[in-house]
């Protein structure tokens, strides 16, 4: 049974994304469906407060970021690498540009009225209320782009990878896949399952052909659990990986801090400091189901704060 748990729903990018990374490795996992939408209980429970989807699970860690949880799996199953050799300097660049710029271009694109009619078809006006209220208040404070500004940035995206991808190689590093093909796709994706507007992704026959390879890998072999099952398990586990507080970074270990996104989503997450590299950031709390878990942040597109609420 695989250590792996991935905290997702069916409908969310990021969560495809991750998906298809566990595609490529070839690997077992299980799956815990989320709510779409606040509130998530169970969710919070693990991450005290992070509510962006997904959110990877291995015992009583937990890893926030689709650009941390990579390089999670990449551990866990170093076989058909996500950094290869070939694309090592860029690979990375891509990743984050596409997981920030192309997906902030996608995403308001996507959700124009046909694009919103088509994802949620056939579900009743309070629903979409509902997700249209929940979004707002996720993403307070960040500027979208009008659907005519998306429409032309979108283009100009789509024709860069379409350039790239124009000598013939299999993914965007060259002839193997990397984390930049899986950033990249899963904005396609979201594109992609809004038919009414999908349109958009005929005029790029490189780009629709290499999208197609990298869908092939898949999903792995997932397991569905339930959310109870996985406070469970953090309840139970007996370790944590480890973690230290380098010196030199500004904070001392067990100083209560508060980590948050810098972008959407920005409920912090507040605990003592276990954890803390130029890469990464831990947190340590208690919750009454879930135990004594750690939070586990990437230091790109997060702030840590110390706490002064106590």
């Amino acid at each position: 049974m695989s250590d792996l748990i991935l905290h997702h729903y069916p409908a969310s990018p990021f969560a495809e994304k991750t998906r298809l990374i566990l595609g490529y490795k070839r690997l077992a996992w299980r799956s815990v469906t989320i709510p779409i939408m606040m509130p998530k209980p169970n969710l919070v429970a693990l991450t005290g407060g992070y509510r962006k989807t997904p959110v990877l699970q291995v015992g009583a860690d937990i890893y926030c970021d689709t650009a941390l949880i990579a390089r999670v799996i990449e551990a866990h199953a170093p076989e058909r690498t996500l950094y290869p050799a070939e694309s090592a300097g860029e690979a990375p660049l891509i990743a984050q540009w596409a997981d920030f710029t192309l997906f902030w271009t996608a995403v308001p694109y996507t959700l124009q009225p046909a694009g919103m009619a088509a994802i949620f078809a056939g579900a009743p006006p309070e629903v979409l209320k509902a997700f249209g209220a929940d979004r707002a208040a996720m993403t307070t404070g960040l500027h979208w782009p009008t659907v005519s500004d998306a429409t032309a940035q979108l283009h100009n995206h789509l024709g860069w990878i379409e350039q790239r991808l124009a000598d013939g190689r299999a993914f965007l590093g060259g002839g193997t896949a990397s984390i930049a093909d899986f950033s990249v796709a899963h904005c396609v994706w979201f594109v992609k399952s809004a038919p009414p507007v999908a349109g958009i992704l005929d005029a790029y026959p490189n780009l629709l052909a290499w999208h197609a390879r990298v869908l092939a890998f898949g999903h792995g072999r997932p397991e569905a659990l339930g959310e109870d099952e996985a406070l469970t398990i953090a309840a139970g586990a007996k370790a944590h990986a480890p973690v230290s507080v380098m010196p030199g970074l500004g904070f001392e270990a067990g100083e209560r801090v508060a980590v948050s996104a810098v972008d959407y989503g920005r409920d912090p997450v507040v605990g003592p400091l276990v954890g803390l590299t130029r890469e990464t950031v831990t947190v340590e709390r208690r919750d009454d189901r879930a135990g004594q878990v750690r939070v586990h942040f990437p230091r790109l597109g997060f702030q840590i704060k110390k706490d002064t609420t106590a």
